[in-house]
This record gives structure tokens, sequence and C-alpha cells, in this order.
């Protein structure tokens, strides 16, 4: 499913023959051409890097800079993992409520559209280094107080709370700064799928670490080491990365708030974008329902928990191996052209469910619609090409927040509707409704692009 940081599940704490950069995919792809942004003038740089014909993701690694981002990213991300599996944990001891345990998980999420429209602005206004090592320290921070004998369980939850509303920062600065550090063609396509794997890995192995962890240690010494990898974290960052400025002063005299939702509003008034915004979002609405309900799933088929780790490994397992292999072996125009028959076909596996499938017909349903992920490859492009550049920061914030956030909210309905009908009943109906919306987005995409195509 396309995740932008770490799907939701134990949620992050904070809480996608080649091409040169120069060239777009959008451009080789004529029906879907994106539209320029305005460029502000900004101090001369290193050119970024050019993909050499057939080298995929190796030509990613190959740049310094993205190996030193990769390897933050990887830290932050399995700390994050292991951070909520072992607050879940103390704050369940201290509390014996298993409300106030699924508390902890919900506060990671809840923040997520707080950071992604208030704070967003802090993306574009300040240089992206400073601001990825300040999240990281932030985050540090606010670990390193849960480990304090004697927090309350409120005041765990705010410290969650603060942290996740940092997340959605981080994540759009550091996908803005890739179309830095990669450049804007297919490198920086590819560098994305590179972190939605990392994101989607995280969790697998994270929830292995954290338990093997939490059955060696007390939960207060996790968190000391997560709060450690959060530290590796901005400095690798600190060392690894190259100096830039802010790509916009111009709201340097404005409030911050007003900066963030105006740049909200300009992003969201462009048509273009709106619509590779719900391209996005759309689909990882309804695309979620089978996750969510993974477990009263596993229930009414009498599995245990053997098969119900199964049934929730399915999607990210296929995400991953679907955007390994579309990025690996298909070119440039191919994902491109792929892009939007794959996000409405991300929505038909839920339809199995009509059948009311055994525990292997199910996996395979969830690891057919994880592999629909892999149409966030084309989109990326598309995006960073419409989207100006001095608002990169905050559109890449915004697309992390509300992405986040849908997902939180179709996991909510696909829970409310499943209090009332059958559980294989909700999945195959958010399958059929995701179709048909998903459909109406990718119409409204393919508009876009035709009235796009002439100035372009």
């Amino acid at each position: 499913m396309p995740v932008e940081v770490a799907e939701p599940g134990p949620a992050p704490a904070r809480p996608v023959a080649e091409e040169s950069p120069a060239a777009p995919v959008a451009a080789a792809v004529p029906v879907e051409a994106a539209e320029p942004g305005p460029t502000p003038a900004r101090p001369a740089t290193e050119a970024p890097p050019a993909a050499e014909p057939g080298q995929g993701y190796r030509a990613v690694f190959a740049v310094r800079e993205f190996r030193a981002v990769f390897a933050a990213h990887v830290l932050s991300m399995l700390g994050e993992v292991v951070c909520g599996i072992a607050l879940s944990v103390l704050v369940y001891r201290i509390t014996g409520s298993p409300l106030m345990s699924a508390l902890t998980f919900a506060s990671a999420l809840l923040p997520y559209v707080i950071g992604g429209t208030l704070l967003s602005a802090v993306a574009d206004r300040y240089p992206t280094r400073r601001v990825l090592v300040v999240c990281d320290l932030l985050s540090a921070g606010c670990t390193a107080a849960m480990v304090l004998p004697g927090m309350p369980v409120a005041a765990l939850l705010v410290l969650r709370c603060a942290a996740a509303a940092i997340s959605p920062v981080f994540s759009g600065t550091r996908a803005a700064t890739l179309g830095d550090i990669l450049g804007e063609g297919d490198l920086f396509v590819l560098g994305r799928s590179v972190i939605r794997i990392t994101a989607q890995g995280a969790q697998l192995v994270g929830f292995a670490v954290g338990g093997l962890l939490l059955a060696a240690v007390a939960p207060r010494a996790v968190l000391v080491i997560t709060t450690v990898a959060f530290l590796l974290s901005a400095l690798l960052l600190r060392l690894g990365t190259r100096r830039r400025p802010a790509r916009t002063r111009g709201g340097a005299g404005r409030a911050l708030l007003g900066d963030s939702l105006g740049g909200m509003r300009r992003l969201l008034a462009d048509r273009r974008i709106r619509a590779l915004l719900l391209l996005s979002w759309v689909p990882a609405t309804f695309v979620v329902a089978a996750e969510a309900l993974a477990t009263p799933y596993a229930d009414a088929l009498g599995l245990g928990p053997a098969g119900l780790g199964l049934l929730m490994v399915g999607m990210p397992v296929g995400a991953i191996v679907a955007e390994v292999l579309v990025g690996s072996l298909l070119s440039p125009r191919a994902r491109a052209r792929l892009s939007l028959p794959l996000a409405v076909a991300s929505m038909l596996p839920a339809l199995g469910y009509l059948a009311r499938p055994t525990l292997g017909w199910a996996l395979l349903c969830l690891l057919l619609a994880g592999s629909g992920a892999a149409y966030t490859l084309g989109v990326d492009q598309w995006f960073i090409a419409a989207v100006p550049e001095e608002m990169r920061g905050r559109a890449m914030t915004l697309l992390t927040a509300g992405l986040m956030t849908t997902q939180g909210l179709g996991m909510a309905l696909a829970g409310a509707a499943a209090e009332l009908w059958p559980v294989h009943r909700v999945v195959a109906g958010a399958g059929v409704l995701g179709t048909l919306c998903s459909l109406l987005v990718v119409m409204e995409v393919r508009r876009t692009a035709r009235t796009v195509a002439p100035a372009s």
C-alpha cells in the first residue's frame, strides 16, 4: 500500500532504460505531462547526478548524500517502530488498561494532520539540513523524557503526540531534499521508492527487534535505545549532507501559521496538484480496510496468532516486492504508463473477500493489494514536476500528512462498518467503493494532464 513513512499499525512516532533527472517522466508520456512550476532563484549548487541506463537502484546508492539520508532513515524508522511497541507495553504495565495502551498508537496518528497543516511552512522557510537535524533532536528529546521515572501516563501521551506532530515536517523536508540530492528525474522516483520500501521493511523488522528487546530489558531501557537511534540519525544527517539555503525567504516576516495555511490553500487551489494529491490519498483510504480488519477476520476463520501474523505481513510484503521489481525491471516510461491502471487495480483484490476466502486465498488478496503500491512510482514524478520549487517542502509535508490521515480515517471507517456488517462484506464493499472513487480521481488526473501538456 502507498506509504510515505510507515504504514499505520503500531504507528510511528513520526508517523514511494533510465532517464536523466533533467528529463521528467511526465515529458516521456504525453498523456501524463506534468505542469512545470515557477522556480525561484537560488544559489548555484552542484548539479544532481544523472542516471546511467540500466543501473536502477544502484544509481541511487551511488550518490553519497543519499546513502547518508538512507542510513539515517533506517535508524529513525526502526527507532519509531520500537518506540511504539515499548511505550505501549510501558503504558499497559502502568495502567493495566488495554484502552490506554491502544491510545499510545492513536496518539501517534492524530497529530499528523496538525503538523502537516500548521507547521508545513517550516520545510521551506529554513535550510533543509537544519530542519532535519532539529526534528531528529526534538524526537530524541521526547523519547528521552519518556524514560524519566514517575512520568504520568498523560505526560507520556503528550510527548508521543508532540513527536508525531514533528513527523510530517521531517518526512516532507526529507522528501523535498531528495529532489536537491537526486534531481527531479528518475533518480528522485527511485529514491522515494527506497524510502517507502525501508518504511515497510522497518515495520516487519521493528516488530521482531522490539519483541526481542522487550524480552531482554525493561520498556524504559528500550526507549533509551530509541533515543540513541534518533541522535545517530541526526549526526548522520549533519555530517553526511550538504548545507543548502531555504527554498523561500518571502515568508520570513509572516507568522508560521499563516504561511503554512496560505501555502496549503495555494497548493489545493491548483487543479493539477490537487488531482495528484487525491491520487495519492484516495486508493490508500480504501485499501487499508483488509489490513485494519485482519484481527476480526482471523478470529472469524478460527485462526491462531500465526495465521493473524501472516495476514498482517501480507500487504507490506506485497508492496516491497512490487516496488523493487517495478523500480528495477521497468523503464521510467513503462512505470508512468502503469501508474494509473495500478492505482485502480489495487482495489480489485478486496473483491475476493466476497467469497469469504480461507487463510491462503486471503493472504494472496493482501499480497496483490499491497503490490498496487507500485503506482506511486509514476505519481512521484508528476507531483514534483507540478509543484513550484519554493513550495516543494510544504507540498511533500501536506502529501505525507494527508496520506497518514486518510489511512487512519479508512481504518476507523472500516472498523465502524464491521460493527454492522460481516467483515468479509465490509472489505469487499471497500474494494467496490474504492474502485469507483479511484476511477473518478484517475479521470481528473488525465484531464489535468491534457490541459497542462500544451503549456509544457
